[in-house]
């Protein structure tokens, strides 16, 4: 069993969980729409905006170290998802943005007629870009269905509308609205052997599981660093065979090396800084020789204390009257979800709920949240969505139980 975390030295490493709005503390639990980041992050974005504010590719010295800056961003990231190699990392805005520009140099692969599986319980950044696509190019789209009362998807559910047609399966790694870890690895050997692309949305996994690109079976998988402790960028992987053969869409002065032929014009080299602050964050919580191994084992400590706080949230919800958690909610099941806990509450709207716990300078987020697909799948989405309260390691006991207490004021009032 992993040690206890010190939440205190933890909480200390994240100069926004010490703001006080008058005699009031912050409680974070906006997270699933962006963490909080620590002093490396900072750091790390402020020394390259001080002292290597150039663009890259010349010969002197700011743009020389921001080069050497860049290049250590790719290898953290690398290490983040364990994959092969800094080549197979492309750094964009988000990982909408990357979606977006993947979605069309991926498409030069299709033609008319051919098919392209999306998920019901995904984030629109991982559906639309493809209906679009599919719109532009006249592709067949299917779906993958969950049980909307077990908010998993049945073992089937990707073999029901695979065919010798299917040339991308898109899916999510975890829920960002019922926090439904996925079996991705499975659906990928699925979708590899029917001879489809698989495109994987990390997003709300990566703030909590070590992600292993070359154990998953994906062919392109993408986060946002902002949730995972970050800046506002995005990350993406894909196999290198695959980034090599796939035509960019760039212009004529780019090159034609990897990355970065999809590293459209010039990034934020100190949002880049900020990545590696993050995962040099991460680092300290994990042991081994290499950072790979450290990233990975990072984890073990820090799901822990996630999996300890998110029982105690859950087990207060499921005692209110009229509450219905929207998402995995069985012990035994901690390691099928993230501790994102979506719930309704007969009689109170979401956004009510929202502005009740705002007053009290409690942070959560109410509505679709981007997720329009499981929301409407749910039957939510025409009575204002769900009330998400999202949970990351640097959370507290206390807050959870503070929380609760305010809820039970809501109520009542």
């Amino acid at each position: 069993m992993a040690a206890p975390l010190d939440i205190a030295s933890i909480r200390a490493q994240f100069p926004a969980l010490a703001i006080n709005d008058g005699n009031a503390p912050r409680v974070y639990f906006d997270n699933p729409a962006g963490t909080q980041v620590p002093s490396q992050v900072i750091d790390r974005t402020v020394d390259t905006l001080t002292s290597k504010n150039a663009n890259l590719g010349g010969y002197f010295t700011t743009t020389r170290e921001a080069g050497a800056m860049v290049d250590m961003a790719h290898q953290a990231c690398a290490d983040f998802y364990n994959a092969r190699s800094a080549s197979e990392i492309v750094f964009g805005q988000n990982m909408t943005t990357l979606t977006l520009h993947m979605s069309r140099c991926l498409g030069r692969k299709f033609k008319r007629g051919d098919e392209i599986v999306l998920s019901r319980m995904d984030h629109d950044a991982n559906v639309a870009p493809w209906l679009l696509l599919a719109d532009d190019l006249e592709l067949v789209v299917k779906w993958m269905d969950f049980d909307p009362e077990t908010y998993e998807f049945p073992e089937d559910a990707l073999r029901k509308v695979l065919s010798d047609k299917t040339r991308l399966v898109a899916l999510g790694l975890a829920s960002n609205c019922t926090g439904t870890v996925n079996d991705v690895k499975t659906f990928a050997l699925e979708a590899k052997a029917a001879g489809a692309l698989v495109y994987v949305d990390a997003v709300q996994y990566a703030p909590h599981y070590a992600i292993d690109v070359q154990a998953l079976g994906a062919d392109v998988l993408v986060s946002s660093a902002y949730k995972w402790f970050g800046p506002h960028m995005g990350i993406l992987w894909a196999r290198e065979e695959l980034l090599t053969e796939t035509f960019a869409y760039k212009v004529r002065p780019a090159g034609d090396d990897l990355p970065h032929k999809f590293e459209t014009g010039t990034l934020s080299h100190e949002g880049m800084a900020g990545c590696l602050g993050a995962v040099e964050y991460l680092e300290q919580f994990g042991q081994g020789d290499t950072r790979a191994k450290r990233i990975s084992t990072a984890w073990d400590k820090l799901v822990a204390h996630e999996h300890e706080i998110t029982l105690k949230l859950m087990d207060g919800l499921r005692s209110v009257k009229g509450l219905t958690i929207r998402g995995l909610t069985s012990a035994n099941a901690l390691h099928r979800r993230v501790p994102t806990v979506s719930f309704t509450l007969d009689g109170h709207h979401p956004n009510a709920l929202a502005q009740g716990f705002a007053a009290e300078n409690m942070f959560v987020w109410s509505g679709h949240n981007y997720a329009i697909e499981p929301v409407g799948r749910m039957g939510l989405l025409e009575k204002g969505g769900v009330l998400r309260v999202g949970l990351a390691h640097y959370n507290t006991t206390n807050e959870v139980e503070q929380f609760l207490s305010c809820l039970t004021r809501i109520i009542r009032n």
